[in-house]
């Protein structure tokens, strides 16, 4: 970054207007910038499915964009009963969702990009850009901004619904609109779309390296009925011990920690129910992708029935509302202070010596995952007993070396992810920097 647009951020920090700027309902902009409001560049889509012609539902998210309602949630919320009050939404159209989350404070605004038509909730609000705008990837590159939020803030009434955005019409397309020069709006997004195609190749990096997991877990624990993995590493031709999982492990009672057990500094909350939230006190536990975050302090951990834990010990989720029914986390490389949430899990400790990452990294594969399926109770919320956990396979090789090379190689791999997935916030915040400097104009291009 240079030294005149240094100068020129800190100026517009403390609300002065640079030589070349002005001050407008946006921000401060270029003087050869123009601002416009929505209304004038946008229609209100209100075009309902009166006669049900259309089926295909969509949904629009921060992390997904407009989607489909079967990709999203798996299947149709809506159905032929109410779908004729839907919205028609084409091709290019956007669609604000007013529901708020962590990912997105104000609401998601997304364009559409299936060519066929969909249908979406009343409670959205769609919009096509007028003329040649509506393939203007930058006014894409604006919603999916955070520049648009402050104007929303201001004028929504949040009113029952602390979850949800409540902005009239009027107010939604008054929102302020910064209009670059046609040719400096086509640069800016393409700068933009560059920087779109570095986080996409990062993330279908993580994803081929979280598939190559998953077919190692596959491959590297015997299936059921045999004592032999299909991959091994060399050396290693002896058969895998087969024993009851009440023969190698033995539950520990979840008790209800006081305030006085809790007065550790280094103490780490841990609840495998919502995906393997590691936190230390006073930390936020960001607990679904699209939800409002809860704090992990001593109060939250001495509600539910908790356990101090130790390296070597391992945690199986009973209950949970998905598939992480089964799922296992074992304590590894944390000290011997550690704390998990009683909440929907059995806590373990292993009766004899294993190599460190092996009970946690076998107790997720398909080999010991598979044999649950068939034992879990529940529709909604699914559940499986102590007992059935008791007669569950445990299979091992006798050889501490051939274990400890598993779990070596596995975490590895869990080092290898982390570390794409670091990679790929960085480029996700250099995004949301470069939206901030093109799309305001303190930075030309």
């Amino acid at each position: 970054m240079t030294p005149q647009i240094k100068q020129r951020i800190e100026k517009i920090k403390n609300g002065q207007v640079p030589e070349g700027y002005k001050k407008t309902d946006i921000g401060i902009i270029p003087v050869d910038w123009n601002q416009t409001k929505l209304g004038l560049i946008a229609s209100h889509v209100l075009e309902k499915n009166i006669h049900s012609d259309f089926k295909t539902t969509f949904t629009t998210s921060a992390t997904k964009g407009v989607i489909k309602q079967t990709d999203f949630f798996d299947k149709n919320i809506s159905n032929d009963e109410n779908i004729s009050g839907y919205y028609i939404v084409q091709e290019n159209d956007y669609i604000y969702n007013p529901r708020i989350s962590v990912s997105a404070p104000c609401g998601p605004i997304n364009q559409s990009h299936f060519s066929e038509k969909g249908i979406v909730s009343p409670l959205y609000i769609v919009f096509k850009m007028n003329g040649d705008m509506g393939k203007s990837k930058y006014i894409e590159s604006f919603f999916c901004s955070s520049l648009w939020h402050r104007y929303i803030c201001e004028i929504a009434n949040y009113g029952a619904r602390h979850d949800r955005m409540n902005i009239t019409n009027k107010d939604f397309f008054n929102m302020p609109i910064p209009l670059p020069p046609s040719d400096e709006q086509k640069k800016i997004a393409e700068i933009l779309a560059m920087q779109d195609k570095i986080i996409e190749l990062k993330e279908r990096k993580i994803e081929e390296l979280k598939k190559l997991k998953i077919y190692y877990l596959s491959k590297m624990f015997p299936k059921k009925g045999s004592n032999y993995p299909e991959v091994r590493f060399p050396g290693f031709t002896a058969p895998w011990e087969q024993r009851k999982l009440g023969e190698v492990l033995v539950s520990l009672q979840n008790n209800t920690l006081s305030r006085a057990d809790l007065s550790f500094e280094q103490g780490i909350a841990k609840n495998i129910h919502y995906g393997d939230i590691l936190v230390k006190f006073g930390e936020v536990i960001d607990v679904k992708t699209e939800s409002l975050p809860m704090i992990a302090d001593e109060a939250i951990v001495a509600k539910y029935k908790s356990s101090f834990l130790h390296n070597g010990d391992v945690i199986v989720a009973d209950t949970a509302e998905d598939e992480t029914v089964g799922k296992c986390t074992e304590i590894a490389g944390l000290g011997d202070e550690v704390v998990v949430s009683g909440l929907h899990t059995i806590p373990y400790r292993p009766l004899q010596r294993f190599a460190s990452g092996y009970l946690g990294y076998y107790m997720n594969s398909a080999s010991f995952h598979n044999q649950l399926l068939p034992l879990m109770q529940g529709i909604k919320v699914t559940s499986i007993s102590k007992t059935a956990l008791q007669n569950a396979d445990i299979l091992y090789p006798k050889s501490g070396t051939e274990q400890a090379a598993i779990g070596t190689y596995f975490r590895s791999l869990d080092n290898l992810i982390t570390l794409h997935q670091r990679e790929l916030e960085e480029e996700k915040q250099k995004k949301k920097a470069l939206a901030q400097l093109l799309l305001t104009g303190i930075v030309r291009v």
